[in-house]
């Protein structure tokens, strides 16, 4: 008996003592993957002052993919075992949704749209599989516009708390710049496939206007480029011509950009109507990292803004199970380390 009951206390014994290892276990393992990924935060904030160093140095405020940050993602290999891994994108080769909350004065002689709202209804377009009608992308571009403006007034086509409140959940529409992309999800008209279409396109960093970078927007972006009161995109073609030439010859400056011949003809049309939504500079990046050690993985999503030669984290979003979509970079741009 007395034996029996020892038994049972060991046995017990060494199944709280294996729970107890198991949990010590796979705490430091998180702890120490979660270091690794602040490292390669690290990494990229030295990768980001250093471009701006040379920036400075050569008298040149420019942020291309030719950058020491714009480098592919290249695996390394830690002492422990495993991997770690990452790459910086700019944020700012991007359209950013929080433009869409200014309207344009209706009246006789104005524009129907902003610059900006005609951009986003040509990337909807350009993005979309199947195609979006013109008047589809106008609907979505108003509902966006109403989702991040601070009124209840709904825009022609738009949508406030009176469409969102009778759906099944009823929820309520943010009248706020948008914290995340997700919330497209939420907004008028924005179908599933739609969303991850557009995701790796769109970005809502600032929080405020801003600008596009022409030296870092990808191909599909870069269609969204035209006339405020054009509302058809580029070419698949025209898009791929202005990459292609950026990562071959590069744009000197904005003017440059408008002389390429996809632009040339709406040249003055554009230094008037889009100068103010384009520049060349950047401050707001995204870093993806992502690192294994006991065969375990571990992502992290950083939101870096650097000013005044000063990097700052805006947001962090650390899981294992979360992937975020990029855009696919032009074959004519991709470069070995």
């Amino acid at each position: 008996m007395v034996f029996a009951l020892s038994a049972a206390l060991i046995v017990a014994m060494q199944s709280d003592f294996t729970r107890l290892y198991q949990r010590s276990s796979n705490i430091f393992i998180d702890e120490q993957s979660r270091s690794y990924l602040r490292g390669a935060e690290g990494l990229a904030t030295l990768a980001l002052l250093a471009d701006y160093d040379a920036d400075a140095k050569a008298e040149v405020a420019q942020d291309t993919l030719e950058d020491i940050w714009a480098r592919d993602e290249v695996p390394y290999p830690l002492e422990d075992g495993g991997w770690l891994a990452g790459e910086v994108e700019d944020l700012q080769g991007r359209f950013n949704l929080n433009s869409l909350t200014e309207v344009t004065q209706q009246g006789a002689g104005q524009p129907r749209f902003t610059p900006a709202q005609a951009q986003f209804i040509r990337l909807l377009q350009a993005v979309a599989e199947p195609e979006l009608s013109e008047q589809q992308a106008i609907t979505i571009t108003q509902a966006v516009g109403d989702w991040v403006d601070g009124d209840q007034q709904a825009r022609l086509d738009g949508a406030e708390d009176d469409y969102y409140t009778g759906l099944t959940p009823a929820y309520r529409v943010a009248n706020r710049p948008m914290a995340s992309v997700s919330e497209l999800r939420a907004v008028k008209g924005m179908t599933a496939e739609l969303f991850q279409a557009l995701q790796p396109f769109v970005t809502v960093w600032p929080q405020v206007s801003g600008r596009l970078n022409i030296h870092t927007a990808p191909a599909m972006v870069l269609r969204s480029v035209a006339p405020q009161d054009e509302l058809v995109p580029l070419s698949a073609e025209e898009g791929a011509a202005l990459a292609s030439y950026r990562c071959e010859n590069g744009f000197t400056d904005l003017a440059d950009f408008f002389d390429h011949p996809v632009l040339a003809d709406n040249k003055e049309k554009l230094q008037v109507q889009m100068a103010g939504l384009l520049t060349q500079q950047s401050e707001y990046f995204l870093l993806r990292a992502r690192v294994e050690v006991a065969g375990r993985n571990q992502r992290l999503y950083s939101v870096l803004q650097r000013q005044n030669r000063q990097v700052s984290v805006l947001s962090r979003i650390a899981d294992g199970r979360v992937s975020l979509p990029q855009p696919k970079r032009e074959p004519a741009c991709e470069k070995s380390l």
